[in-house]
Parts: structure tokens; sequence; C-alpha cells
């Protein structure tokens, strides 16, 4: 099932997310959930996906930065955790939640997270360039952080300026 993904102005994007409960892991609602915030992501073409993005607010993202091409690259990450984050790289970001909107942004090169996987396991997971910038940008959702706040004011100010006049139009 496709979700119909939250836009900026929501509030379930800009809170922190409760965490999944012990009882959830292992359940075929968990595991549905999951595949079908893989197919929203896809479907949009994104790399990845926060479940506030869906109007869920639990701590679980969906991140493939092969767009589908690769199984292998497939991640859940329930109730991540950033544990290390090492140099610096810039480069330009988007969101799903944001659409229309792209802007550099600075973020560590190479991530690590401490997460559980569906079946409620450990699990760390490393990643360098666009890896590493998914991860943190997915996170981020889930402490309900968007983007749009590792902009400059100015930035920040005529996004959101922008964003006013579609809503008034109708466009957004």
């Amino acid at each position: 099932m496709v979700y119909k993904i939250v836009k900026y102005g929501d509030p379930v994007l800009e809170k922190p997310c409760d965490a999944v409960e012990d009882t959830e892991f292992g359940s075929s609602e968990l595991r549905e959930f999951a595949e079908d915030m893989f197919e929203t992501m896809y479907s949009a073409k994104g790399v990845g996906l926060a479940a506030p993005q869906v109007g869920v607010s639990k701590r679980l993202t969906v991140i493939d930065c092969s767009v589908g091409e690769d199984p292998e690259q497939k991640l859940v990450l329930i109730n991540p955790e950033i544990t290390l984050k090492e140099g610096s790289q810039v480069g330009e970001e988007g969101c799903l939640s944001i659409p229309g909107f792209r802007e550099d942004v600075e973020r560590a090169k190479k991530a690590t997270i401490r997460a559980w996987n569906l079946d409620g396991e450990s699990i760390e997971v490393t990643g360098e360039d666009l890896l590493a910038r998914a991860m943190q940008h997915e996170l981020d959702h889930l402490n309900g952080i968007l983007f749009l706040s590792h902009l400059s004011p100015l930035k920040r100010d005529l996004i959101r300026r922008k964003i006013k006049k579609m809503i008034k139009a109708g466009e957004w």
C-alpha cells in the first residue's frame, strides 16, 4: 500500500517520535508497515522515508540508496541512535515532505547508527557519503527536525514564504 506523504506544515513532522515498543517487534503489522513504507518511498523516487512522513509518530525509518535496484541495500532502522559521526560533507538535500525544494546541507561524511531490526535484534550500520547523509536526514525526522533547520535563517525564511504562497494558491 502506498501512503500519502505528509507535507511541511503538518505538526507530526516537527515533534519527536515515540519509540517502537518491544511488543511490536516481529509482528506482521510492523513488517507490513515497513514494506508499505518502502513501496511509498519508491513510488516517490526517494532514498529514505521516516514514519512521521506518512503521519505515524514512531521511531522507524526505511532507507535504500539504490532506490529499489539492489535489495541488499534495503535498511529498516527502528529506534535508531547515532553513535559516531566523522568528517564533513556538503551536498544537496531534498525531502519528500517538502517537494520541489533542494538546498546544500552540511552533514557528517561517515555515520554509525545503532538500531533494531524488524525482529528486535540489535544492529549497527556504518555509512559514508549518501548513506551517511540519508541516515542523518531520516534520524532528524524521528527527532522532529526538518532539513530546513540546517539552512541559514535567510534561506529557511525564503522557502517558508514560498510554501505559504503555494498554500494560499492551493498548490500545496
